[in-house]
This record gives structure tokens, C-alpha cells and sequence, in this order.
């Protein structure tokens, strides 16, 4: 069984890439929804989030997990990974190898939550790939923009944010940009319409071919979800993320864990 865990739905473009790769296991989908953003929480705070929803995971039967959240993987994984007895896999690493692989003229864009763009942890992994330039810039309002469903292609408030965000990017010359958060995927084609010719790395999709890669795994055929707050806008919104298909979250106590 495979379990995954997010801040709330960005985590849900981690999952359709392992469901593709890997139709017929097990998952279960933790979004802490009701704690949502990570990427503006404190490192001790971080922690225990991060504890608290490996737990869960672990207590549903997980033997193997996927921290689809950039903040998490940034920030507090490698100190909290070591404490348990699964494989835990985040999402820097493998996209951080897809953006130097991708990459022409070895400038690298990122763009995250405000915490995993403090942490340094994806400038410090494409600079020691042999990247020449990391033009890195905090995102902080995508999480909520995309949590509350502004994310149509034309959507002006959304599109004015991200042209804001990503000048930057663009006066850098950066010809690769890693999407830092798996929220961030879920409004592509704004981002990919500021930076035309731009190649976006999708960091959850690349974190799951790393878990498919890892995992021996046992099947199933079944998919869990469950969220820390009414899952009612959850499922709404899932339904777009996830080519209509109705997940019915279930609501937990995480703080039980």
C-alpha cells in the first residue's frame, strides 16, 4: 500500500501520476486540509504536521509514502524520514534531476511555498548537479488561489498573481522552471502562458515515477482518501483535478496521531 500526503489537494497530481504508473495498488490519500498552508508554518510546527500525517499513514497500512508537499520535502524530510521503518520519498530530489537534465543553458527557476524557498534545499541540489544559475521566488498565494478553485486558464486573478510572481523567472533567462509544490502543477497553463518558452517541471510527477521505481509493490486496486476538514469542497474539487471521478473523502482527526 502506498500512501500519500499533502496539505490538501495539490497532492492530488501526485497520485493521478502513481495511479497511471501503478493502476492496479493500494493508496491512501491523506490533504490536512484543515491546516492548510504548510508553507507559512514554523520549522517545530512543520514537524509535527509532518509526524502526524506519517502516522496516519503508517496506522492505515502504508509500506510506503509519498511527501507530495514541497514544504515538507524542503524543510523538515530528511530529519523526520529516518524515524520510521517505511521508504519516504519527497519531492526534491527527483525533480531537481529532471530540471538539470532538461535544462540547455543550466539557469533553473523555482518556485515554492515561502518555506521551501528559505530552506535552500532545491538551490543546494541543482547547484551540486552542476546548475550555473538558481533563480528561486516564493509563491505564497498559489496555494490558497488553487485550495479555492481559481484555477481556470483565463481565471484574471490568478493570471495577475502569476505575472507578478514569475517576472523574475522571466528576466533571468531561466529556460527551466521546477514547480516546488504540488499545488502548482494544478495551474500549469497560467504559469506556461507567462513563460512560453519555459520547460515546467512537475515536482510531484517526478517524485511518483520515483516511488513507482522504488516500491515493490502488492496491489489492491484501491483508492482512499481522507482530509482533516469537511470534505465536501475536497471532493468538488478533485472531481476537476481528476477527470470527473468522485473520490468521497472521509474526514479524520489528525490530531489524534
Amino acid at each position: 500500500m502506498i500512501g500519500i500526503f499533502d496539505s490538501g489537494l495539490g497532492g492530488l497530481t501526485a497520485y493521478r501520476e502513481l495511479h497511471t504508473l501503478l493502476p492496479d495498488e493500494h493508496y491512501v490519500y491523506f490533504g490536512d486540509t484543515g491546516r492548510v498552508p504548510y508553507g507559512s508554518r514554523s520549522h517545530e510546527i512543520l514537524l509535527k504536521y509532518t509526524r502526524q500525517d506519517i502516522n496516519f499513514l503508517i496506522s492505515k497500512g502504508a509500506d510506503a509514502i509519498l511527501a507530495a508537499c514541497g514544504t515538507v520535502s524542503s524543510v523538515v524530510l530528511d530529519e523526520v524520514k529516518g524515524e520510521y521503518n517505511v521508504p519516504i520519498i519527497g519531492v526534491v530530489d527527483a525533480s531537481s534531476a529532471e530540471a538539470l537534465a532538461a535544462t540547455k543553458n543550466g539557469i533553473i527557476g523555482v518556485i515554492g511555498t515561502g518555506a521551501t524557498v528559505s530552506s535552500g534545499a532545491f538551490e543546494k541540489k541543482l547547484k551540486a548537479g552542476g546548475a550555473d544559475e538558481v533563480v528561486s521566488v516564493a509563491c505564497p498565494l498559489f496555494v490558497p488561489l488553487v485550495e479555492n478553485g481559481y484555477i481556470a486558464r483565463d481565471c484574471e486573478v490568478t493570471k495577475l498573481v502569476a505575472r507578478d510572481y514569475l517576472e523574475k523567472i522571466k528576466a533571468s533567462g531561466a529556460d527551466t522552471l521546477i514547480l516546488g509544490c504540488t499545488h502548482f502543477p494544478i495551474i500549469a497553463d497560467i504559469i506556461a502562458d507567462e513563460l512560453p518558452n519555459v520547460t515546467l517541471i512537475n515536482s510531484g510527477a517526478a517524485a511518483a515515477k520515483a516511488v513507482a521505481k522504488t516500491v515493490s509493490t502488492a496491489g489492491g486496486n484501491k483508492s482512499e482518501f481522507y482530509v482533516s476538514d469537511s470534505p465536501v469542497n475536497f471532493d468538488a474539487v478533485a472531481r476537476i483535478f481528476l477527470g470527473g471521478d468522485t473520490v468521497a473523502a472521509k474526514k479524520i482527526d489528525i490530531e489524534k496521531y
